[in-house]
């Protein structure tokens, strides 16, 4: 290898800070589940060697009505005793929640140094951002990156101000709450497994936020399936998430949704190896164009070619040997 630079770096630009995040981020706020999830979380990460998923414990819906204190000194505690290497994070309550302060005071001071992120919910616009950058400076958090949550027109409208914000890592779709706030002019049918990819203003909200996080490098976040015991169901929505409306990363709420999200998102081996293939051939020439099997590849395609091995890589998938240098040391 003539270059010593990583491919990350020549081939990204300024897109090189873009976050490698997991493909699948766990939901769980009750407490048995939380631990659960957690342990999952620990024997998938020595199953695989690398943490393939997120888990977000979640004080929005998972704490009871006047029980958030104590609800969040369990989410801090939780996260605080997590295992090395495990990415946890949590859900706070949304900014003008009589809780929103007290959570993130409480989960930043005592586990702050183990989180992977705050996923704040109900942002409609860049203010909430600021908002909650304050309150995570307060609570001496501010290296903790923020995940917004897009969950009504609103929020779809400013999603580029949003996902353009330095703090800012990923944005997710609330169906959920985006088809509530529309006041029965969006049916019921629009949060379900099918309808949701069917209902125009569903698809355009899903596809202006997937557009806003890939202009500024952020990870755009599928939406839940509520259907959980539909693994069919779950895997048709999963690709259809990653093929045809530009999301790389999803919400898992069942623990059985876990693998059929990381399969639906990992590439197809023998793209693998043709990516390998290629990218070794190009660092071969320093990155100038090449001939592949009669076809020209240049810059353009060795960024497609290298997002592609990364994906792979975060979804624990086996990497050609050759193309194994480059990960060395990385972790999901």
């Amino acid at each position: 290898m003539r270059t010593a630079t990583h491919p990350r770096e020549i081939l990204l630009g300024a897109q090189a800070a873009a976050n490698m995040l997991p493909v699948c981020d766990h939901y769980s706020g009750v407490e048995v589940r939380m631990r659960k999830s957690l342990e999952l979380q620990a024997q998938m990460l020595q199953e695989f060697g690398a943490c393939v998923f997120d888990v977000t414990l979640d004080c929005e819906d998972g704490a009871a009505v006047g029980n958030e204190k104590a609800h969040a000194r369990l989410v801090a505690s939780l996260a605080k005793n997590s295992q090395a290497g495990c990415r946890v994070a949590a859900r706070v309550h949304a900014v003008d929640h009589p809780a929103f302060e007290e959570d993130i005071a409480t989960i930043v001071q005592e586990a702050g140094h183990k989180l992977s992120h705050i996923m704040l919910p109900k942002v409609d616009s860049v203010d909430d951002i600021l908002r909650a950058e304050r309150a995570l400076e307060r609570a001496s958090g501010a290296h903790i990156p923020l995940h917004a949550l897009i969950e009504s027109p609103a929020a779809v409208h400013q999603a580029f101000e949003i996902a353009a914000h330095s703090r800012v890592q990923s944005l997710s779709f609330g169906l959920m709450d985006f088809v509530s706030a529309h006041a029965g002019a969006i049916p019921g049918a629009a949060m379900g497994v099918q309808g949701q990819f069917v209902h125009p203003m569903v698809v355009r909200a899903k596809l202006e936020i997937a557009a806003a996080c890939h202009a500024y490098g952020k990870v755009p976040s599928h939406c839940v399936v509520t259907e959980f015991r539909d693994a069919p169901a779950l895997q048709v929505a999963a690709s259809k998430a990653s093929t045809e409306l530009g999301y790389t990363r999803m919400w898992s709420i069942h623990p059985a949704q876990i693998r059929p999200i990381l399969n639906a998102f990992a590439p197809a081996t023998s793209e693998v190896q043709e990516a390998a293939d290629i990218l070794v051939a190009a660092a071969a020439q320093d990155w100038a164009p090449i001939s592949y099997n009669g076809v020209l590849h240049d810059r353009a395609s060795y960024r497609y070619y290298w997002q592609l091995l990364e994906r792979a890589f975060l979804t624990a998938m086996a990497l050609p040997q050759h193309a194994r240098q480059w990960f060395d040391g990385n972790a999901a």
